[in-house]
């Protein structure tokens, strides 16, 4: 039996954006778990501002209007899953430095996708997407907003490439897949080089070979999920892009745990955040995986 200290809660990040879509994801992966749903928003401190009286009201101002999305977001969730705990967190900080601080305690962070483009996500202040799944303990998976048609039966598809990052990425995708009655396709793309010559058929045979491999040695605990093999040519990130067009979510291996945000995510996971039209899931790879 799971003892109390076990128990990781799925966390999700309340915006005052439209994020129906990943608050329906994040309470219904969490009732799926049987753990807590952990409804977190921050406000910037005051600090982060001008100073001075007028903005202490106005940051006041900002955490009554936080606590009232809160409450929103929780009358949402016991809709949906009335038998569900929810909780509740409003702290004063940076919200990406906040959810990566509640990644250590949690199983899942969830968020909304606001689609902001590549450099302004990084910096922005208001965007959390691509720092927390740079930062994250835990996996985190970036929703956007409903309105797509997924396939059925339904599947996910997770991008290999034989590193110790996309292992941590198909465990995750096929745990995902058990717990949804779903398949997984293990996706392998390779990108041609730009300068010399290759010999594209034995490049190819190589991935094919690379591919099974890595797929035959993750599976073996869920023998029940139905798990496809499949090379694809062309741009990492707009290949698997298209692949989980209608899929259930696109699962990728975030770099390692050093280096700024950039280059901790790496390049795919960075570019799917931005181009995928589906939720995007990514693993922090394991303390014995880390790259």
């Amino acid at each position: 039996m799971t003892s109390a200290r076990e128990v990781r809660p799925v966390v999700f990040g309340v915006d005052t954006e439209d994020q129906d879509a990943a608050l329906v994801w994040a309470t219904d992966e969490a009732a799926r778990r049987g753990v807590p749903l952990q409804l977190v928003h921050a406000v910037l401190p005051v600090t982060h501002r001008v100073r001075g009286v007028e903005e202490t009201a106005h940051h006041r101002a900002l955490r009554q209007l936080g606590d009232e999305e809160l409450d929103k977001a929780m009358v949402c969730a016991h809709e949906r899953q009335p038998g569900l705990e929810v909780t509740t967190l409003i702290t004063d900080a940076n919200p990406a430095q906040a959810l990566v601080r509640q990644s250590a305690h949690a199983g899942l962070v969830v968020l909304g996708s606001r689609r902001l483009g590549r450099l302004a996500g990084v910096l922005s202040a208001a965007s959390t997407t691509v720092p927390v799944s740079a930062n994250a303990a835990c996996p985190v998976v970036v929703v956007p907003a409903a309105g797509r048609t997924v396939e059925e039966p339904p599947y996910l598809v997770v991008g290999l490439d034989g590193s110790p990052s996309a292992d941590a990425a198909l465990d995750h995708a096929l745990e995902a897949a058990a717990s949804r009655g779903a398949s997984v396709r293990a996706v392998w793309v390779w990108q041609r080089p730009l300068l010399g010559f290759i010999d594209e058929q034995a490049a190819l045979e190589s991935c094919h070979r690379q591919l099974h491999e890595a797929a035959a040695g993750r599976s073996g605990s869920h023998r029940d999920v139905p798990l496809s093999h499949t090379v694809l040519r062309g741009h990492p990130v707009e290949a698997l892009a298209e692949a989980a067009e209608h899929a259930l979510a696109v699962v990728v291996g975030r770099r390692g745990r050093e280096g700024f945000t950039g280059m901790r995510l790496g390049s795919v996971p960075h570019g799917l955040l931005h181009r995928a039209v589906c939720p995007v899931v990514t693993v922090p790879p394991t303390a014995h995986e880390d790259c």
